[in-house]
């Protein structure tokens, strides 16, 4: 952490959530017009291209104690990117982005069931609370609901799931690896299960894959030197910021208005969020590598 440039972070973060707001801008343009999987492909893709670089003159990859780990955790991270694409392709984006912020929710739910590690309280009342504010948003009722929305949620459970694996491998592993490898091991993956669907895109379409892949990693790097500048109890919380801003772009893009039922069930998940990990994500410290330095993810 470097003392005295929390503000450079901070506006590091708010612009990390620009650029967030943005990958669901572009999924959007390219709904009904590109397979979510070949999104995906060249999200991954272009995001390596970009920090092939970094990856070349800074990681070590083969001191990795982990290989099929890799190719696991990159599984869950394409799944849950391709459900979250689906949603944001056919669903309210506002909508969708409040759903996903129930990740750290089964985060928690997972630590608890597969980390056996203890859940007070106010941990299962926050995810309860969440579980009602996806109520509110989804509206079930007699005349059906969105279903597209489903996939919003089963994004911020399979990323959970991502991140359960990264809690364990990041004991033996440093965070460049895991970062670099997460990035080297999607590619190909995503590329075996994107050929049934392989459809050559436009120029135009191709220019959109591609600033969507290089934004995804400026996005990644800023998030990371950030919490390398303050603490996460404030910047942690910026995450929520995505909200305001992808409802924003949604309106000037595609006239789209966020009902109230909306902006009522995104407080109560994001009050429930913040109950129910008890603000540990946002006080624990960072694991420390082997060389002293904090792991970001």
């Amino acid at each position: 952490m470097q003392p005295g440039r929390t503000g450079l972070a901070v506006g590091m973060m708010v612009a990390a959530a620009f650029l967030n707001s943005l990958d669901a801008i572009i999924v959007r343009l390219l709904a009904g017009e590109v397979h979510p999987l070949m999104i995906g492909f060249f999200r991954s893709f272009f995001g390596l291209l970009a920090v092939s670089p970094w990856i070349v003159s800074r990681v070590g990859l083969r001191a990795s104690p982990y290989r099929v780990l890799h190719g696991v955790r990159a599984g869950l991270k394409l799944a849950s990117l391709v459900a979250l694409f689906v949603a944001f392709a056919h669903a309210p984006l506002a909508d969708a982005t409040a759903i996903n912020f129930t990740m750290p929710m089964f985060l928690v739910l997972g630590a608890w069931l597969v980390l056996k590690e203890r859940v007070g309280a106010a941990s299962v009342a926050g995810i309860a609370a969440g579980f009602i504010g996806v109520m509110i948003i989804i509206r079930p009722g007699p005349s059906g609901f969105d279903q597209w929305l489903l996939f919003a949620l089963v994004g911020a459970v399979l990323t959970a799931a991502s991140q359960l694996m990264l809690r364990r491998m990041a004991l033996r592993d440093s965070a460049d690896r895991l970062v670099a490898w997460n990035l080297i091991a999607t590619v190909p993956l995503v590329l075996i299960v994107m050929l049934p669907v392989w459809s050559l895109p436009t120029c135009s379409q191709l220019g959109l894959l591609a600033m969507q892949g290089a934004l995804g990693a400026f996005n990644m790097t800023l998030i990371t030197r950030a919490f390398g500048m303050a603490a996460a109890s404030v910047l942690a919380p910026l995450d929520f910021l995505r909200l305001p801003v992808v409802a924003l772009m949604a309106f000037l893009f595609f006239s789209e208005v966020p009902a109230p039922q909306t902006w009522i069930g995104a407080a109560v998940i994001i009050g429930a969020t913040i109950i129910g990990t008890g603000g540990m994500a946002w006080r624990r410290k960072p694991p420390v590598d082997k060389k002293g330095g904090s792991q970001k993810f």
